[in-house]
Order: structure tokens, then sequence, then C-alpha cells
């Protein structure tokens, strides 16, 4: 008897051609594979992302003030939390449910883009108030300008969630490489004009165009028209709750941009949102992309304990084995890297970078509780949760504004270190995972990235104030590299671990091959 054809996705092809958006099937006859290639992939798309960046930031910083990038830092705290609503957690929901169909997902999509257009007009009715509430005209402008692009991602939310459904991360990838591309050429060339804050938002516009444009070509799916009885009300629930989630924690994360934009200004501001970006980018690089390839995994398999378990303890250890040395290290040598990506007049930043590293350290697996919340269908306990939570979050930096944006930074890590365990103890209540699962992938890379850090410090300390910023940064990491590798072996069980990432390794470029 004939197999049936199969395209390059290896999807039936005798199958609807509107079903082979949404199929899965064929996934789980090789998800260890597929998840194998997706994270290698994500990980060289976020190496590159990170490269990328950091070169545009070391160009747009000596191009442009810290007031530029404060004044856009004072709209995007509040734009970025109405943005918010355009989702409502429906892509998410497109991923983790084990069947939709070309109706719901249609739905969804006119859903997300209804919903796009009102935040658009909401923005442009709410930006006479932004820049009555920092007392600065030019506010008006930039919030008006940032309309377009709130449509523009209202566009793709769907056809996103498709190609992370479908774990199509390689497409992912060359679509956002390309689009930031292209957007850092529009703001180098702009800034390099003379336009001043006006690249940044030239930034912004071109990458959502760019984005929209080669998603919707890289899908190929062409949404239909909204239906009733298409079954959309449990993904509904689902991204209601996971939405509430987003906005309780999106209003704690910025309610310190808000307090040092309103009482410190935008100068002050630029510095406090250009560090903790700084610090922040490498996490985002490593977190998000493969957050998107575990989360559609996890999904896959909520209904088996243990591969569940031992995909999330090897997923997390891939986080936190590249994530915590990178931070750890990032702090031992502030104040030259800060000097070499942003120049001399930013080096009051150094001291909030510092003040900020323990969060960002914590932060490596600050995703830890979401793959849980989102995969297992639980964003009704994720919101509680987050309710709790932002108002800690906000209390600590109502305290820590009184000391500046150095207070803020500060209050921000103590938190996180308080709230961090009884955060994964609730998520983990009823599910495969126990905090001990989580402890044990955690505690030999958090011993050797904080005591490499350490030594690199004391290093730079006692020899290296004087030496070229550039052969500074180097020797440090070589120097930190060594420490990292030889704790490692040091740590009970470090040797087996690193043979075993070996033989991931290997079992990587087996499946590329």
């Amino acid at each position: 008897m004939a197999q049936a054809p199969v395209n390059s996705s290896g999807i039936d092809a005798s199958i609807d051609p509107k079903a082979k958006h949404f199929a899965t099937d064929h996934l789980k006859s090789d998800l260890k594979g597929r998840s194998v290639r997706s994270g290698l992939i994500t990980l060289i798309s976020a190496s590159s992302s990170f490269v990328i960046s950091m070169s545009a930031t070391a160009v747009l910083a000596r191009l442009l003030d810290p007031t530029d990038f404060g004044l856009i830092g004072m709209v995007s705290v509040i734009v970025s939390f109405i943005v918010l609503f355009k989702d409502m957690g429906l892509s998410m929901a497109t991923v983790q449910q084990e069947h939709v169909t070309h109706e719901q997902v249609s739905t969804l999509f006119w859903i997300n883009v209804i919903i796009s257009c009102m935040m658009a007009g909401l923005t442009a009715a709410v930006a006479p108030g932004i820049a009555w509430f920092y007392d600065e005209p030019r506010l008006l402008w930039i919030a008006l300008a940032m309309t377009p692009g709130q449509i523009l991602s209202g566009l793709i939310i769907q056809h996103q969630a498709l190609l992370r459904r479908q774990m199509r991360f390689g497409v992912l990838s060359a679509v956002e490489i390309t689009s930031q591309l292209a957007s850092i050429a529009v703001a180098i060339t702009m800034a390099w004009k003379g336009y001043g804050f006006w690249a940044l938002i030239g930034q912004t516009l071109s990458c959502q165009l760019v984005n929209m444009s080669l998603v919707w070509i890289a899908t190929g799916w062409i949404p239909g028209k909204a239906s009733r009885g298409s079954g959309v009300r449990p993904m509904l629930r689902f991204g209601g709750f996971l939405t509430g989630f987003n906005l309780t924690n999106h209003f704690a994360r910025n309610l310190d941009n808000i307090l040092i934009g309103k009482f410190a200004g935008s100068g002050e501001l630029g510095l406090y949102q250009k560090a903790y970006t700084l610090l922040m980018l490498p996490i985002n690089q490593i977190n998000a992309p493969i957050s998107s390839v575990a989360i559609p995994a996890l999904s896959r398999l909520q209904g088996d304990p243990a591969a569940y378990r031992r995909y999330y303890q090897r997923a997390i250890g891939l986080l936190v084995i590249v994530g915590m040395p990178v931070i750890a290290y990032a702090a031992a040598a502030a104040k030259p890297i800060i000097l070499i990506l942003l120049g001399e007049k930013w080096i009051d930043a150094v001291a909030i970078f510092l003040a900020l590293s323990p969060a960002a350290f914590i932060g490596t697996f600050n995703v830890a509780t979401g793959w849980v919340y989102t995969s297992m269908g639980t964003t009704d306990r994720q919101f509680r949760y987050g309710i709790i939570a932002s108002i800690l979050t906000c209390t600590g930096f109502a305290i820590g504004a009184h000391w500046g944006p150095i207070g803020v930074a500060w209050s921000l890590s103590i938190n996180f270190m308080l709230i961090r365990y009884p955060a994964v103890a609730f998520c983990f209540k009823n599910t495969p995972l126990k905090p001990r699962d989580l402890g044990v992938v955690l505690i030999r890379p958090a011993v050797a990235s904080i005591a490499s850090g350490i030594g690199a410090w004391f290093a730079y300390q006692r020899w290296m104030l004087d030496w070229n910023l550039f052969a500074t940064v180097f020797a440090m990491a070589g120097l930190f590299a060594i420490s990292y590798l030889l704790i490692w072996l040091i740590l009970p069980g470090g040797r087996q671990h690193l043979i075993d990432t070996v033989k991931l390794l290997k079992e990587i470029k087996t499946k590329r091959g």
C-alpha cells in the first residue's frame, strides 16, 4: 500500500490545505530531535542578535544622548502597558492547545486586530496626558508616532503563533534577524543625520513593518472570517488569565521607570534604562528563543509527567549554564564594558548596572515558573500569584525611589531574591515538578558563576585598573572562563554534567547532519 505523500514539514499532503497550518501530530514522532535542532537554531539566532544589538548600541549611544533614550522610555513604559492588551494571551492559547482549527485561529486573528486598533486609538487619546504627566511637550508627538506600530504588530500575532506551534524556529529566527538589521540601519542613518530621538522611533516602526511582511510571507496562512461557535471560549479564558498576569507583572516591572522619569528626569531615566537594557539583553537573547521552543514542547508532554520533568530540567539547565556566567562576568567587568559600549558620558550607569546584577542573575531562570503555568494551562493560578508579586514589587519601588535610580535598582534585586523560592513552590504545586527538581539544576552553575565573578573582579581591582579597556575585558573573560570550567570539574557531579553536555553537543551535530 503506497504511503501518502508528505511535504517538507513532515505533514501529510493529502489533508486539507488549510489544516496543514495547524497540525502538530507529525512533531511527536521526533519531538526530542526537533527540540534539539530548534534549540541550536535559537541559540545561534540569539547569539547573532546579541552581537548585532551590542554593535548597534555602541553606535547609537555615541550618536545620541541619554536624554534621547529617556524621552522614548517615558512614553514606552506607558504605551507598552496599553499594548499588552492587543495579544490577550491568544498567541499562547494557539500554541498550547492540543488541537486548533482554521476557524478558531481566524476568529482569534480578528479579535487581535480589533483590539490592536482599539489600543492604537487609546494611545493617541492618552498622548496629551503623557506629555502633561511628565511636563514634556515632545512626548505628545512621540506617543502619536508609536500608534501605527501597534496595528502592525497586531496583524502578526496569530501568524507567529502558528510558526511556534509547528516549531518552525528557523523561519522565525531568519525573520527576526532580518527585521533587526533593517531597523538598525534606519536608526543609525537617522541618528547620523541629526534626527535625535526620532531615530529610535524609526527603528521601532521599520522593524515592525519588515517583520509583519516577512511573517505573512513565511506562514502562507490567510485568515478567514470570524465565526461564532468555533470553540474559542476556552482559549479566551486561558488568554484572559495570562493577560491579567502580564498586565499586573508589566505594571510592577515598569513602575521603576515611571517613578524615575517623573521625579528624576529624562537624563536619569536614560541612564537607568540603558543599564537595565544592557544587563538584561543577554538574558532576553537566551531566555526568549529557548522559551519559544520549550513551551510548545512541554505543552505536547503535559500528559507524560516523567518526560515533562526530564525535558524541563534539561531546558532550564541549558538556560542557566549559559546565562548565569554571562551575568556574573558582566557584573565583574561592569565599568570597562560600559565605557567600551557606551562611552564616558554614560559612566554614572555603572553603579546602577551593579545594583541590578542580583536581579539579572536570578532572572536567568525567571521563566521557570512561566513555562509551567503556560504549558499546563494553569494561567489562572499564575494570575493570582502575579497580583501578590506585583504588590510586593511596587512597594519596594516606592521605598527605593527615595534614593533615586540606585535605590530603585537595589529594591528590584532585593525583591527578586526574597520572592523567588515562594514563587517556585506555589507554581510547582500539583504538577510533576518539585522545587528540588529546579534546585539541582541551578546549584552548580550558580556556585561556579559567582565564584568566578568574584575572582575576575578581584583580578581587575588588583592588576588591571590601568590597562587598555579592550585588553581588560578580554583578560577578565579568559580568567573567568578558565575559573568557571575548573570549578565545574571540582564540584560534585560537575564532571559528569560536562560529559553530558558534550554528548548533547554531539547529538546536536548529528541532528544537523
